[in-house]
């Protein structure tokens, strides 16, 4: 299986229809860069041997915390996928305020309120399927 499948999997089980939207949004203005994603990102990366699929999400989303607010899009994006990955409410709130040692307690704080509302849009998927 290549790279390009093997992320395509991975992303779809993750975020689905991500490679789709990206393609939709930035495709007439960088051909290929939402593919390039799914093989770079997924298929290379997160799929790699070696570490845990939830600690690459640990990981991920204590980097994204410590760049700042500007990754907030990314940053609720990867709480979501690291939820899928297994991570629990509470590793992923621990991480993030870890994370105001290295990028400073706004970061943390804004890396949490991302969280927060990252964990309401789960309950109310769960109520919708009540």
């Amino acid at each position: 299986m290549s790279t390009t499948e093997t992320g395509r999997a991975l992303s779809e089980e993750l975020n689905p229809g991500m490679e789709a939207a990206l393609e939709a949004r930035y495709g007439h203005l960088v051909p290929g860069m939402a593919e390039g994603v799914v093989d770079f990102a997924y298929g290379r990366h997160y799929a790699r041997p070696g570490l845990p699929l939830r600690d690459r999400y640990l990981a991920t989303i204590a980097a994204l915390t410590a760049l700042g607010g500007q990754t907030r899009p990314q940053l609720k994006v990867n709480i979501a996928g690291g939820r899928k990955a297994g991570l629990t409410r509470e590793e992923i709130g621990e991480v993030i305020w870890q994370m105001a040692l290295y990028g400073g307690f706004p970061s943390a704080i804004n890396g949490l309120n991302a969280a927060l509302e990252v964990f309401g849009e789960e309950d109310e998927g769960a109520e919708d399927v009540r």
